[in-house]
């Protein structure tokens, strides 16, 4: 009576996952003593009940991916991180440090604590190991300022459009800078907390409406209004 994956690896419909006694549970069905996977996710046994928890509303790492994690642990040497992943991944001290960690001298706390923000890249990842990050590239580190929203993964290319035009016209609209995650957080940095709110109402608005047809424009005609009502607002104030 085998298995044919490990816990937690990742597995796709048609996937044998057991044979004999085991039972389907989620995700999952039986056929000719087979437990097979119906969709994509991540294999977990329970006794003998076969699961797979859908990747739908999870990022699953590719090596070079920029993305936006949350320190969930300091470390001995590093901190694990939450990359909104099925995997926790790893942040070395060495390479946030630049130079030979001293674990006597050294209180990485005071780096990055839990709860802390980072922009990162993957720098390696296997489905053997957890995903092993980086910040030794301009751009990465700790985030300071700004506002995080999460979105389903699978919406980010939405958010960027075709050739880059919906989150050029957010950016143009708004003023902000947009760091976007690919495990679907992403980083609205703008010159006041108004700015900021826009940009991520249009966010919000795309992931809910990215099924749709002419989304770019009803984006670029929704900031323009938004930015028209604002400035109303702020003459009749002013009178």
């Amino acid at each position: 009576m085998p298995t044919f994956f490990e816990p937690k690896q990742i597995v796709t419909p048609g996937d044998i996952l057991a044979e004999g006694e085991y039972v389907a549970g989620e995700n999952t069905y039986k056929e000719n003593e087979k437990v097979c996977a119906a969709r994509t996710g991540i294999v977990d046994y329970q006794n003998k009940i076969v699961n797979v928890v859908a990747l739908k509303a999870f990022y699953v790492p590719r090596m070079g991916d920029t993305i936006i994690g949350t320190v969930r642990e300091v470390g001995f040497n590093g901190w694990e991180v939450d990359i909104n992943a099925p995997y926790t991944a790893m942040l070395r001290a060495q390479d946030v440090l630049a130079r030979q960690f001293k674990p006597q001298k050294d209180d990485l706390a005071q780096v990055l604590n839990k709860g802390d923000l980072v922009v990162a890249k993957i720098a390696s990842y296997d489905r053997t190991h957890d995903p092993q990050l980086t910040v030794g590239e301009p751009g990465l580190g700790k985030i300071t300022r700004g506002e995080i929203i999460k979105v389903t993964p699978t919406k980010i290319p939405r958010v960027i459009g075709k050739k880059g035009s919906m989150i050029s016209v957010i950016k143009q609209e708004t003023g902000c800078q947009i760091i976007l995650g690919l495990n679907g957080v992403i980083l609205v940095t703008g010159k006041t907390l108004e700015d900021e709110q826009l940009a991520l109402m249009a966010i919000r608005t795309i992931e809910e409406e990215s099924h749709t047809t002419g989304l770019t424009d009803r984006i670029t005609q929704m900031l323009k209004e938004e930015k028209s009502k604002r400035e109303e607002n702020k003459n009749e104030s002013e009178t």
